[in-house]
């Protein structure tokens, strides 16, 4: 009924909103991403934990393009990169690991001076 291209901008929308559930699955992975915090306060502070990784995430993302931008040797790959980014979202998750492994056996100089 209503127009392919207006159908089309709701259908972007909508799988944007998608991906930032699935995103929120993907940090939030334990426990079959349920709260099993008793208190209201452990839960705000298990959502913002999340929230927070969110961002971290988001902001790395930013920092990457904006480092591709930078390096981009001309005009047209920039507008490439832009138009990308106009077309997709920038929550992206794939690069990330989180069920990593962290090895914490070599310590920095400065960092053992700090927690020392």
């Amino acid at each position: 009924m209503s127009p392919v291209e207006l159908r089309q901008r709701i259908e972007k929308q909508l799988n944007k909103v998608e991906a930032s559930n699935k995103f929120s699955k993907a940090v939030f992975f334990r426990n079959n991403a349920e709260f099993i915090f008793a208190s209201q306060e452990e839960q705000n502070i298990a959502n913002n934990c999340k929230r927070l990784i969110q961002n971290t995430v988001i902001l790395w993302n930013y920092l990457y393009i904006n480092k591709k931008l930078q390096l981009a040797s001309s005009q047209t790959q920039k507008d490439e990169i832009i138009e990308a980014l106009k077309n997709s979202s920038i929550v992206h998750w794939s690069h990330i690991n989180f069920y990593g492994t962290y090895d914490f056996t070599k310590i920095d100089k400065k960092v053992l001076s700090m927690i020392s």
